[in-house]
């Protein structure tokens, strides 16, 4: 049926303008510190079968070998985050902190719920809190001195802080990391930031350079995971994949013009 042709080509058009907004927002963010970006996965609508496969003709009582089957279109599967690293870049400023390797900073927010991150660009707060540029606090927390004269965090996590009139280092805490066995499962809240969902698994937090966690490398921000050249040649793949569906509703409507004409 042409109708049916109409709706497949529908179809096409709405899934691939949904690959263009998946696409469109990881380039509006190629330059956001610590970003994933995101890859649209589509399937295959339900069929409609005029001879299912493997049946027996009613006449013969032959098998059928392949059967009559009409596909009815695509949909939108999911929307998969993929969390491989991005490079890191250098800034060489104290509180800049990536994560090289498996890992999310915790931070609280003002609900007291637990949020997730790669974020690297942190900040000191007016109580001497160190905070995420939206004034979130990092877990577990780490206050420096007002007389603090220079930070040190380690690989290992370790803040470390030269206090005035003082020799050694004074160390103020420790930071950790937390993993998930599935973290593409965690629920995007904006601001970088992520929630645990029961997809994600339960947190799992450890010291930086323990196990499967990465380490902390100071002075250095880890820039969005987005390949510029791949998102073009997906917007273009989609483009093109969106004109070839709007032709098959073009085509559908020629068809059902032809047939209107009929005397």
């Amino acid at each position: 049926m042409v109708t049916r042709s109409l709706d497949i080509g529908a179809t096409g058009m709405l899934a691939q303008q949904q690959n263009v907004d998946v696409i469109s927002n990881n380039i509006a963010n190629m330059t956001t510190t610590g970003f994933k970006r995101q890859r649209a996965d589509f399937h295959d609508l339900i069929y409609q079968n005029k001879i299912r496969p493997g049946a027996t003709a009613a006449d013969s009582g032959i098998t059928v070998p392949s059967g009559l089957q009409f596909g009815l279109g695509v949909s939108l599967g999911s929307i998969q985050r993929l969390h491989e690293q991005g490079t890191l870049q250098l800034t060489e400023n104290n509180l800049d902190l990536a994560i090289n390797g498996e890992g999310f900073f915790q931070i609280e927010l003002p609900d007291g719920e637990m949020a997730y991150t790669r974020q690297s660009v942190y900040q000191v707060n007016d109580q001497g809190q160190i905070v995420t540029p939206q004034g979130f606090l990092l877990q577990p927390g780490i206050t420096v001195p007002e007389d603090t004269l220079d930070i040190i965090v380690n690989t290992s996590g370790e803040v470390l802080a030269k206090i005035a009139d003082q020799v050694d280092y004074e160390n103020l805490g420790q930071i950790e990391l937390a993993t998930f066995i599935n973290p593409a499962g965690l629920e995007a809240i904006g601001d970088t930031m992520f929630l645990e969902t029961g997809s994600s698994g339960d947190v799992q937090t450890g010291n930086p350079g323990e196990d499967i966690y990465g380490s902390i490398r100071q002075g250095a921000i880890e820039n969005s995971n987005v390949n510029i050249v791949e998102e073009i040649t997906n917007l273009i793949a989609a483009q093109r994949a969106y004109e070839m569906n709007s032709n098959v509703i073009t085509t559908s409507d020629e068809m059902l013009q032809t047939i209107t004409q009929l005397r």
